[in-house]
């Protein structure tokens, strides 16, 4: 099934179009800087280099209207359109046939997810109108982690304001955990039960999956939640935000863009929120890269114990994302961490496993099999649609 996938950021736009059954990716692109003064477009087809090129984006309807005018001329029949929704809320344990209905529950959610979910919907709106006679299929973030039992996603607020705004732990990265899941039993069989999934990039969250099923997960009810991040600081004590507004007078959206867009990595390392230029800082003895690293890796290792605890033990460690994919040194430094546990990481190995598909890591004796699995959540979202509408 040939399907277009619509992955939107709060200020960007990445597609493919791609055949559910082979992989082929037959376009792909994204849409950068909506919402501001310039915008840019990037378009690539059948493995062809990418062009790049100015464009003008003042909203999410205009950047898919832009995707659709120019996959067009691209000989290949859309089938169906698939779209990442960040925010599922209280309604979606599952992906959906996007219908009045379930357009109508992820604007009802939006407050939870609003730099995404109103532009997701537009996007949603704007593929419905152009193109009446395809199925859309909305595949929440958010779904895969509705399995969690009461006990690790109610929050110990007074039961009338926790149902009044649907307060609990929702969690994030669904798609990509099911992926590790999928590949990693794929791979392993009856050695499978118990993964603890770190997707480590920019945006970052760990889950604890036992066959199949999400335990426990680090992000709660908002992605600022759980580990530090490139730009989110993460856990911290949350009467720091009370504090801040009290006596350093910040409001709240101050407050909120502090700990969201100038925390965590970049407010540690005071350099950058990318691991790339952090990890060259490192590399030259900065002590603030240093530092940064260490304690990315550590906080990490903290969140870990506590994945690993849900679910009673763990025979399989996966990692994945911008970070858990590409630096072998945050892999090391993390499984480091979990020597007491009978972990133990090839070190030729570790270094090598970029960019050769899944991998397995870990040395002969590890109590924890530890793989590199590169995520595809793309080829998750065209699966879903193909289910969904056969």
């Amino acid at each position: 099934m040939n399907v277009l996938v619509v992955n939107a950021g709060s200020s960007t736009l990445k597609y493919q179009l791609m055949d559910s059954d082979t992989r082929e990716v037959f376009a792909k692109g994204n849409c950068e800087r909506i919402g501001q003064d310039r915008g840019i477009f990037g378009h690539a087809e059948f493995g062809g280099e990418k062009v790049v090129e100015d464009a003008l984006f003042p909203d999410h309807a205009s950047a898919i209207d832009r995707v659709l005018k120019c996959l067009a001329t691209v000989d290949v029949k859309i089938e169906g359109i698939g779209h990442r929704i960040v925010q599922g809320g209280w309604y979606f344990d599952d992906s959906a046939l996007v219908t009045e209905d379930v357009l109508a529950k992820i604007l009802e959610v939006a407050p939870l997810a609003p730099l995404h979910n109103y532009g997701e919907a537009a996007i949603i709106e704007h593929c419905m109108a152009a193109y009446p006679e395809l199925p859309n299929v909305a595949v929440f973030d958010t779904s895969f982690h509705m399995s969690m039992a009461p006990v690790a996603y109610t929050y110990p607020l007074p039961r009338a304001v926790r149902e009044k705004y649907h307060i609990r732990k929702y969690g994030a990265h669904g798609t990509s955990h099911r992926y590790e899941w999928m590949v990693a039993k794929q791979l392993l069989g009856d050695d499978c039960h118990r993964l603890l999934s770190c997707h480590l990039g920019n945006g970052a969250s760990l889950c604890a999956i036992e066959d199949g099923v999400c335990r426990d997960t680090t992000m709660g009810l908002t992605p600022l939640d759980g580990l530090m991040m490139g730009t989110r600081c993460g856990s911290i004590d949350p009467a720091t935000v009370c504090y801040l507004q009290r006596e350093g007078g910040y409001t709240y959206d101050e407050v909120d863009e502090m700990m969201n867009k100038r925390s965590g990595l970049l407010a540690v390392s005071q350099i950058s929120s990318d691991a790339r230029d952090i990890r060259a800082g490192a590399d030259e003895g900065d002590e603030n890269c240093l530092l940064a690293f260490d304690m990315y890796a550590y906080k990490a290792m903290q969140q870990a114990s506590a994945m690993i605890a849900s679910m009673a033990g763990v025979d399989t460690i996966t990692f994945t994302a911008g970070i858990g994919e590409n630096d072998w040194t945050i892999r090391r430094a993390f499984c480091h961490c979990f020597e007491w546990l009978g972990v133990r990481v090839d070190d030729v190995r570790n270094q090598h496993a970029v960019g050769r598909g899944p991998q397995v890591i870990s040395a002969a004796g590890s109590s924890v099999t530890v793989m590199v699995i590169p995520t595809d959540e793309e080829y998750m979202i065209a699966k879903d649609v193909e289910r969904l509408t056969a």
